[in-house]
């Protein structure tokens, strides 16, 4: 069983589409715990709705290319719209940060409150 800490964000309709993608979530995977979700301000496109972060850790089967292949069709089910720029507006954007106490997502050494998210679901960076 793979163990894994997932990165959530959203600036649309996130009271609605947070709680929404973790029921869809709880239908493929053993969610273990979900974070406290905090207000943060976009980066990088900062005319925009301030983002609502937090992350999820989860108990899965999948390897972790079969588990970032459905996170993407996840958001796709979801409505997310791919044709926006990088850093624009979404309505849900999930990212694989911790896989078997591993770091894979470089954005965790840059952001806040990533790390202080997967640190409340239990991970030490023990670099």
């Amino acid at each position: 069983m793979n163990d894994c800490i997932i990165g959530i964000g959203s600036n649309i309709d996130a009271d609605k589409n947070i709680p929404e993608m973790l029921t869809l979530l709880a239908d493929k995977v053993e969610i273990v715990q979900v974070s406290e979700m905090v207000q943060t301000k976009p980066i990088g496109i900062t005319e925009q709705a301030d983002y609502t972060n937090g992350a999820v850790r989860i108990k899965t089967e999948m390897d972790l290319e079969a588990l970032s292949l459905y996170l993407k069709m996840l958001e796709d089910q979801m409505g997310r719209d791919r044709s926006q720029k990088k850093f624009g507006p979404r309505n849900i954007d999930l990212d694989i940060l911790i896989w078997n106490n591993v770091i894979v997502d470089p954005d965790y050494y840059t952001r806040d409150f990533l790390r202080n998210s997967a640190a409340e679901l239990g991970f030490e960076n023990k670099n």
